[in-house]
């Protein structure tokens, strides 16, 4: 592919994902609007429709992205140990730092990214990856905060059920009712535009008062994920395909969960607002630099 059809495939691929933040962030400015209710919806409904409508498929089949599993776990916990010497330096508790360090954004825009640049194919590794995110974050994240939490918890999550579920839809090679997957395909495809609206409308609240922990941790975030993401390669290694994915993964910026997580947990939650969010808006940059390399 030629260095223009890169920068083509590169622009189609990020501007409908800046596009939707920044109208989400332009409505919430002058509407403020309240995500509590939809983000919950997603979380609980939209986004395990998805996860089952993926994983039920017949082409879906969980042993082809074992490796790619193991790579992106190691990532995430990677990215912690790489993180954690410099929370002295940076004057920095390790449970504010860390867990944003490790613990990215594979949904609201590992997801989109991953479809737009690759194609509707790419959704069930895409998906993978937000699995192996999201499960690593609902229990070593949680125990990082809380040492005294239940990791059997995370069972009762409706994405882990509905990954369960469609786990053994897979491996039984069972059908879904037309109308049934229907019903869930519909559901599964508003969890990806409403992730994306959901993060422009949290930008609105960023705090820059800490700008300068947020600019460094832009940066440390994706250096320390595509550090472990090129150890990984060089030691271990996946297939040339799937290592392309999981550069993407490496260099995405935290999850906006984190801010939740520590407000919950009373853990700076202003400082890991302003973590995530001047992160993700640097991620605009970032991003399509990664992406140039790995087109």
């Amino acid at each position: 592919m030629d260095s223009s059809s890169v920068v083509t495939q590169i622009f189609n691929t990020v501007f409908p994902l800046t596009c939707i933040v920044v109208i989400a962030f332009l409505y919430a400015r002058v509407r403020p609007t309240d995500m509590t209710v939809a983000n919950r919806l997603n979380i609980s409904v939209f986004a395990p429709a998805l996860i089952f409508s993926v994983m039920a498929s017949k082409e879906f089949h969980i042993a082809l992205y074992l490796d790619l599993m193991l790579a992106a776990a190691a990532v995430v916990l990677g990215s912690g140990l790489l993180v954690w010497p410099l929370c002295k330096w940076l004057k920095v508790s390790p449970k504010t730092l860390v867990p944003p360090m490790m613990f990215n954004n594979s949904g609201n825009l590992g997801i989109p990214l991953i479809l737009l640049a690759f194609g509707e194919s790419a959704l069930p590794i895409a998906v993978v990856l937000f699995l192996t995110e999201n499960l690593l974050h609902f229990t070593v994240g949680i125990y990082l905060l809380n040492p005294r939490s239940n990791p059997l918890n995370v069972l009762k999550m409706p994405m882990i059920i509905a990954t369960m579920l469609g786990l053994v839809w897979s491996l039984q090679g069972w059908e879904v009712m037309p109308a049934m997957k229907v019903t869930v395909d519909m559901l599964g495809q508003i969890a990806i535009p409403l992730m994306l609206f959901a993060l422009g409308v949290r930008m609105t609240s960023v705090d820059f008062s800490q700008w300068r922990l947020g600019g460094i941790s832009g940066f440390l975030c994706p250096l320390s994920g595509l550090i472990v993401a090129f150890v990984w390669q060089t030691t271990v290694g996946v297939s040339d395909e799937y290592f392309g994915y999981l550069l993407l993964f490496a260099c995405l910026p935290p999850a906006v969960l984190n801010y939740m997580v520590a407000e919950l947990y009373q853990q700076e939650p202003h400082k890991v607002a302003s973590i995530v969010l001047i992160s993700n808006l640097m991620s605009l940059v970032i991003v399509p630099c990664v992406l140039f390399y790995v087109l």
